[in-house]
């Protein structure tokens, strides 16, 4: 990023061709993104046992949904409190089909969610009637597979969705080179005025993070009966984790570790919640992609309705079902709603610089979503051992 920027003020416009690299590199992830969505909500959903899925089922997803559009709710607001991206205009490009996309009727809105044909939605990368289709195709996958006669097309579903995730895995490698030549494009056109609104929008995020976990944990420790100091000291490995990594999916083991051992959550929540949430469950992402979709209509000057604002918030969670649980997610989230939005994709490397940074917040947002769900289920089930929590205090106090 640094390099990249630096080449783009010293060179200015000789050195500005060297975008295309970036926009390759865009390209690499933007391919298998639908195809990668698709399989893992169905692997998510497939996978769970039949008779979880109706009781525990239906108690985690409407978790991970309330808690998914608190998060947006807190982006978005933020966002138009605090304006990250005023004072910087990079011009008008692509605002009217921003602006119409926006502005739609909800009848319009609600319909364009079902597909009238998925190879068509696959082939126009429509993300949310793959989404919509996907959740269905797992449901009917996972009633017709009670007697594993179906675990055939599950464990293609699998393999496939491995394949898929280490094809980003190495366009990811590729990162430093991609989001470099990207910096040296967006600083050659504008200069090092647009580095001030990036450190604008990691403080607000940042703020927006701490806001979200204080939240969380005062909401599951009055939910739970729990003492709040044991709670934040059982995450505490977790978020460390979560922070210096910026991946789920290397989070999980230590997560489901101390759920288990630190935070008092059965075995058989811990098994059923977590592993879903990490592929459907991203409270940090949600509440990341409504912050820069605020952002962005400031710095392109698009103005949107309360309608514009709603449809923010509901992409903002849909795009994260299925999302990549690698680091670099956010990127190729990006990649799903900024198009959606009808805002240019070339403003995906004004974040993509920074994208490490903004990583560190949404991946301990997404965890600590994911394991206060399963402190809520394991109690509603009374399945949650509450002797953990006097060990740690007493353990604190004797220190």
């Amino acid at each position: 990023m640094l390099v990249g920027m630096g080449l783009g003020i010293v060179g200015g416009h000789q050195l500005a061709s060297l975008k295309i690299i970036g926009d390759i590199f865009l390209r690499l992830i933007q391919m298998s993104v639908v195809f990668l969505i698709f399989g893992a909500v169905i692997e998510a959903i497939g996978s769970l046992d039949h008779k979880a899925l109706s009781r525990l089922g239906g108690k985690t997803a409407l978790w991970f949904f309330v808690t998914t559009v608190i998060a947006a709710a807190i982006g978005l607001g933020m966002g138009l409190l605090f304006r990250p991206g005023s004072g910087l205009q990079l011009g008008q490009l692509h605002a009217k089909s921003a602006v119409q996309t926006a502005s739609g009727d909800w009848a319009t809105t609600i319909l364009n969610f079902f597909p009238d044909n998925i190879f068509g939605a696959l082939a126009k990368g429509d993300v949310i009637q793959v989404i919509v289709f996907a959740l269905l195709f797992g449901l009917v996958l996972n009633h017709a597979n009670q007697h594993q006669q179906f675990d055939g097309v599950l464990n293609l579903v699998k393999q496939l969705n491995q394949l898929t995730v280490n094809l980003v895995m190495l366009v990811m490698k590729a990162a430093p080179i991609g989001i470099g030549a990207l910096m040296i494009g967006v600083t050659a056109d504008n200069g090092l005025r647009v580095i001030l609104p990036l450190i604008k929008f990691l403080a607000i995020y940042g703020v927006s993070t701490g806001l979200f976990l204080a939240a969380l944990f005062l909401g599951i420790s009055w939910y739970a009966h729990v003492p709040l100091f044991g709670l934040i000291r059982g995450f505490s490995r977790i978020m460390l984790v979560a922070l210096t990594t910026t991946s789920s999916a290397v989070s999980l083991p230590i997560e489901m570790t101390d759920a288990h051992e630190r935070l008092g959550v059965s075995e058989r929540i811990n098994k059923l919640v977590l592993p879903l949430g990490m592929a459907l469950n991203s409270n940090g992402l949600a509440m990341y992609l409504a912050l820069v979709c605020v952002m962005l209509t400031q710095l392109y000057g698009v103005g949107t309705s309360v309608t514009g604002l709603m449809q923010i918030v509901a992409l903002s969670v849909l795009a994260c079902l299925g999302t990549v649980v690698v680091p670099g997610g956010g990127l190729v989230a990006l990649t799903i709603i900024v198009p959606t939005l009808g805002l240019p994709t070339a403003s995906i490397a004004l974040l993509a610089g920074i994208d490490w940074f903004s990583g560190m917040f949404r991946t301990v947002a997404n965890v600590v979503g994911d394991t206060t769900t399963a402190i809520a289920i394991a109690s509603d089930e009374d399945e949650l051992d509450h002797s953990v929590y006097e060990t740690i205090v007493h353990h604190a106090v004797n220190k």
